[in-house]
């Protein structure tokens, strides 16, 4: 058995949905069903809004679409890269998706763009 990664899960969020919270929701719906298949081949997964929201909330701001949130959302996927060991890109358009994988790229850690493309642990 591999010692288990961490694995930032990148997709759509605010993406395509004007700041609609019930559109949000579903995007992080979606970003969310790849957790229990990374969890289940023995990996941890993280999602940069899992961290984002609440720090978010903590600092007083009324959600993602507060001005408050350029200060919050791609900064903190920017440190969680920090400690992830891989990217998994999930389909669709997202400026901030995109940017996870190039910094990921940049410090040579792993992109994989589909769940099978991930080892179990």
């Amino acid at each position: 058995m591999t010692t288990p990664l961490m694995i930032l899960i990148a997709g759509p969020y605010a993406s395509g949905t004007d700041g609609d919270p019930t559109l949000m929701a579903r995007n992080l719906r979606r970003l969310e069903e790849a957790a229990w298949p990374i969890f289940r081949a023995g990996h941890i997964p993280m999602i940069g809004e899992w961290v984002a929201l609440p720090v978010l909330s903590s600092a007083g701001a009324s959600g993602p679409a507060d001005p408050l949130a350029a200060e919050v959302m791609y900064p903190t996927a920017q440190r969680l890269l920090q400690h992830c060991d891989g990217v998994l890109r999930l389909p669709g358009e997202s400026r901030g998706a995109d940017q996870d994988v190039a910094i990921a790229r940049e410090r040579g850690i792993p992109v994989w763009f589909s769940l099978d493309e991930i080892h179990t642990a």
